[in-house]
């Protein structure tokens, strides 16, 4: 297998993580586009207790501390993320309202109808979109929201490469409708989902990768893991440019009835 092509599931988790950790976003994202999810979430008080499930550094997580009241949790497997998201959560004096822990999604460290929000951006994949939806639904409060970015098919069929990269990268990716019949399925409203525009992908994800990689591939010059990697990660940005009329990243967000 050449390195254009190789599965990102073969790389080292630690290695990608590192490359990752010099990032403001850990995926497709924006300030705009976590503020319009914000949007359709109603009655969080001072009082509510909001969960930021595979919170990366948490440049998202700032963004709600911004325009939401609670208590914010941020989870994630990766010391160096929950150790930059403390860091960023002091710089702006937030440390009082953000806590962020390192954890697995899988075993969250919540008390049965806990929270009012569940929040995760780009990262639900890890666990499984209806899986997460399903075992994460207890942690919620009756009337509580959920509010989940996930990569998504816009069409029903496309091309075979990339249709071939997703069902490796994610088997799970499917079309809008499946999506929010799954969260219906896992006994939410669907109040609200919207497809993430494309300066979420450039502007906030590839583009700031460009510098990144340069210093990654310097610092682990000769290192062909690193290499291997920064291939993979230009490839895919290719695969974007070439291939984003056929899919994206949506957010949905639903109640729990």
């Amino acid at each position: 297998m050449n390195e254009e092509t190789k599965s990102i599931h073969e790389f080292d988790f630690k290695l990608i993580c590192e490359y990752y950790s010099g990032m403001k976003r850990q995926g497709p994202g924006s300030p705009e586009a976590t503020i319009k999810a914000l949007s359709f979430i109603d009655n969080l008080t001072n009082e509510s207790r909001i969960a930021d499930i595979g919170c990366g550094t948490g440049g998202q997580t700032m963004v709600m501390a911004c325009h939401t009241p609670g208590h914010i949790t941020g989870i994630d497997l990766f010391s160096t993320f929950i150790d930059l998201f403390n860091i960023n959560a002091n710089k702006l004096n937030f440390q009082d309202r953000i806590n962020g822990m390192v954890g697995s999604m899988d075993n969250l460290p919540f008390q049965h109808e806990e929270l009012d929000l569940i929040w995760s951006e780009g990262a639900i994949y890890n666990i499984g979109f209806e899986r997460g939806l399903n075992e994460w639904r207890k942690f919620l409060k009756t009337g509580g929201y959920i509010a989940v970015s996930e990569a998504s098919w816009f069409t029903e069929e496309r091309p075979v490469e990339i249709d071939e990269f997703w069902k490796d990268a994610y088997p799970e990716i499917d079309t809008i409708p499946n999506k929010v019949a799954q969260m219906q399925k896992a006994e939410y409203i669907p109040i609200a989902s919207f497809v993430l525009p494309e300066n979420c992908w450039t502007e906030h994800f590839y583009i700031p990768q460009i510098p990144a990689q340069k210093n990654f591939l310097k610092k682990y010059s000769g290192n062909k893991a690193a290499e291997e990697l920064i291939a993979n990660q230009r490839h895919e940005a290719e695969l974007y440019y070439r291939y984003k009329d056929f899919y994206g990243y949506v957010f949905y967000i639903g109640k729990k009835i």
